[in-house]
């Protein structure tokens, strides 16, 4: 009884005696709550960056030696005449790529999410280290100024891809986006992983730390669960790009060739022997396809939170859920082979990677025959969060199915470095994440803001970006089944290709529109946190510990003592109860079972 004494009266000590400046409060903050707000504001502006330049590189495929005064006024002397210069369009999509992969799905989501959640949801007054998790934040903001001035770089930014595969990205003379333009990209995602790695150890040692009395793993909601999963993940995982970028700097700048072997250049020779450019794909695919699954797991957990709230119903297979975290996590490890079937990979080892990669495909379908089972026969509430729930599930299946085609060897052949790959992995990863990430905004934004955001707005959103996504990737299958490649400036010089081109006019014209509406979103979110509707305690009427601190914030998040936990985080419509919910810090009633799960 003491000890929660003085634990209140040091709180109470700590919230009255600890004046925060505008500086200490909205700049260097150490609570978890204003950093996932700095994490989704940053995450949200490198998003508008990223969706920019795929809609310029749109354009161009659609319309090809077109003027257009966009590109003009945007790109410069990149466009002369209104028309895009070739080596702008490569550098184009290598920076799309890479912004919305690291700044925004895996930053952006991840960052913010757990950042918010973790220690609210654990019942814990912070994360295990404010002054690490601040850092990791800023380290985050440095590597992203460092990536959009390498667009401003004079002889353009890095343009090898988001896969920077050399000899493209290892000889600086090989184009003009090798040069400093590469340099600028690979430091920018060296202080990147350095955040990544300070922020996910943080995440495990809180979740492991600092859970409140009665939170056993078992109790934990789901969105915990995938968030320290995903950190674990990240750990394991992005040391391995670091290691790649850090042999890739010694090959261009200290005469190395760890990548590099037989290069000739306008019939000359040059001296470096004895590398591997494969070498270099083993390594940045063994955090590449983990890479999915961090950007996809957290978005599965902020899902399975959503629907079970918005069916009024326990989460379907809790058990079973976390099961298939873990079964995906472990696989992810062992698969990223596949994406080198056409590498000259042994086709033996090929076999191996195709066995893994389908094997994949059992724990995912575990999630979503459990995210459709907690649907069924629930009572709906389809507000924008859970729409974008539901849509989630419909894009992870859809973009999932392709993936089989390519986890296959003998079937990869045929399509790899077409459109197809581009029409999965943009389905199953981008915008699932997205909508993931939308669902997050939308369901915890009272929470972040103490305001609502506007449901009208939302419903538009949803419903005007559903059916551009599908516009935009599903017809990309076709064209790449059809044997159109990826990254090509234009295509105009295939007749092969021409009767295409009225596909790829579609296509754009769907992605402006989803790209348009996304101003829509943005209106909504930034108007709502001075203009939108007060919010109450629990406006969802949720079971989880966040609902149960003050909708004022304060640093340490509950006023008196930590509230202890005594249920599971599911307990909707339980028999017995006067409401649809009981929260988890509501004792068990006298003769009242723990529901097995």
């Amino acid at each position: 009884m003491s000890a929660h004494a003085d634990n209140h009266a040091h709180d109470d000590d700590h919230g009255h005696h600890h004046k925060e400046t505008f500086v200490t409060k909205y700049i260097f903050s150490q609570d978890h709550k204003m950093i996932a707000k700095q994490y989704l504001v940053t995450g949200t502006i490198m998003g508008v960056i990223g969706v920019l330049m795929s809609l310029m590189f749109r354009m161009q495929i659609a319309w090809p030696e077109e003027p257009n005064v966009l590109f003009e006024a945007l790109l410069g002397k990149w466009a002369p005449d209104g028309v895009m210069d070739a080596d702008i369009y490569l550098a184009l999509v290598t920076i799309h790529g890479t912004i919305m992969v690291f700044f925004v799905l895996t930053a952006g989501l991840s960052g913010t999410f757990s950042n918010l959640l973790i220690p609210l949801q654990i019942g814990a007054r912070d994360m295990a280290s404010g002054f690490l998790n601040m850092v990791s934040y800023w380290l985050f903001f440095v590597s992203c100024i460092i990536m959009v001035s390498s667009l401003f770089v004079e002889a353009g930014p890095a343009a090898a891809g988001w896969t920077i595969y050399p000899p493209l990205s290892a000889l600086p003379m090989a184009q003009g986006g090798s040069g400093m333009g590469m340099t600028l990209w690979l430091v920018s995602m060296a202080i990147f992983i350095a955040s990544s790695l300070l922020g996910s150890l943080n995440y495990v040692v809180t979740v492991i730390n600092l859970r409140t009395k009665g939170m056993s793993m078992t109790r934990l909601p789901l969105t915990i669960w995938a968030f320290f999963v995903t950190a674990i993940i990240g750990i394991i995982s992005f040391p391995v790009l670091l290691s790649a970028a850090l042999l890739l700097i010694m090959d261009r700048s200290f005469g190395t060739s760890f990548f590099l072997s037989d290069i000739f250049i306008q019939g000359e020779v040059l001296h470096y022997q004895g590398g591997s450019p494969v070498l270099f794909e083993h390594l940045f695919w063994f955090l590449g396809h983990p890479e999915v699954y961090i950007v996809i797991l957290p978005a599965m957990g902020l899902v399975s939170e959503i629907m079970a709230s918005n069916s009024r119903k326990p989460i379907f297979g809790y058990r079973a859920m976390i099961a298939s975290i873990l079964a995906i996590a472990f696989l992810s490890t062992i698969v990223w082979g596949h994406h080198m079937f056409v590498s000259g990979m042994n086709p033996f080892l090929g076999s191996v990677f195709t066995f893994t990669t389908l094997l994949i495909a059992i724990p995912s379908a575990v999630k979503a025959f459990n995210w459709i089972t907690t649907l069924w026969k629930g009572n709906l509430q389809m507000n924008p969060a859970m729409l974008f729930s539901i849509g989630f599930v419909s894009t992870f299946i859809t973009g999932g199915l392709t993936g089989i085609i390519l986890g296959d060897s003998a079937l990869d052949i045929n399509v790899h470095d077409t459109y197809f790959v581009v029409a999965h992995f943009h389905l199953v990863m981008g915008i699932s994440a997205l909508y993931g990430m939308f669902a997050g905004i939308y369901h915890w934004y009272p929470k972040m803001f103490g305001r609502m955001l506007n449901k009208n707005l939302g419903y538009i959103h949803f419903w005007i970006t559903a059916v551009c996504a599908y516009g935009v990737f599903f017809p990309m299958h076709f064209i790449g089944m059809a044997g159109l490649p990826r990254r090509y400036y234009t295509n105009s010089n295939f007749p092969l290709f021409d009767d295409l081109a009225n596909v790829n006019v579609v296509i754009t014209m769907f992605a402006l529109v989803g790209g348009v509406v996304q101003i829509i979103y943005l209106y909504n979110f930034f108007s709502s946190i001075f203009y939108g509707k007060k919010a109450v305690q629990n406006p969802w009427q949720s079971t989880t510990l966040e609902w149960t601190t003050p909708v004022e914030h304060i640093h340490g998040n509950w006023p008196g003592d930590i509230p202890h936990v005594y249920r599971w985080a599911y307990d909707y419509s339980k028999p017995g109860h006067d409401v649809d919910f009981v929260p988890q810090n509501i004792p068990l009633k006298e003769g009242e079972e723990e529901l097995q799960h």
